[in-house]
């Protein structure tokens, strides 16, 4: 690894300051949000979130509704808990939110029904909330406005 990238990489790891109330109130609530609906993938909504694996995965869909729910736990925990580290967990929120999407396209395509959606304009519009999400997670963070940028080739 070179210098710069090591630098970068230090600077998204390195504790940040604290964000201002509605960021943070947003970024509590999402991290509640997230626990909640991973806890629910354990325990009382296992079946409806194996409507929105896709049939492509060489798992098993309850393996995978596991696993996504463990990592909604751990995510939504790191982001109600771990304040100065919130770029790092923004961005990573964030990637988890583009990894899940092809499941929620995989439930429109195959016209699964799950949480109450079932037709395809319902399954249709859900898939406009992903992108609301990754940016919920990217603003509530500030990990877009704190994002390490590159330094300066050189100073004068």
């Amino acid at each position: 690894m070179t210098e710069p990238r090591r630098s970068r990489l230090s600077r998204l790891l390195a504790p940040a300051a604290a964000t201002r109330a509605p960021r943070t109130l947003a970024r509590i609530a999402l991290g509640g949000m997230l626990t909640v609906a991973g806890l629910s993938h354990l325990t009382v909504a296992r079946e409806e979130f194996s409507a929105q694996v896709p049939q492509s995965l060489p798992l098993s869909d309850d393996a995978v509704v596991l696993a996504s729910g463990a990592v909604e736990i751990t995510l939504g925990g790191a982001l109600m808990l771990l304040a100065r580290r919130r770029v790092p967990v923004g961005w990573v929120a964030a990637l988890f939110f583009v990894a899940i999407f092809p499941g929620n396209i995989a439930q429109w395509v195959h016209g699964r029904d799950g949480f109450g959606l079932d037709t395809d304009g319902a399954r249709l519009t859900r898939l406009f909330f992903q992108p609301a999400l990754v940016s919920l997670a990217l603003w509530s963070t500030g990990a877009w406005r704190d994002r390490p940028r590159r330094a300066p080739d050189h100073v004068e």
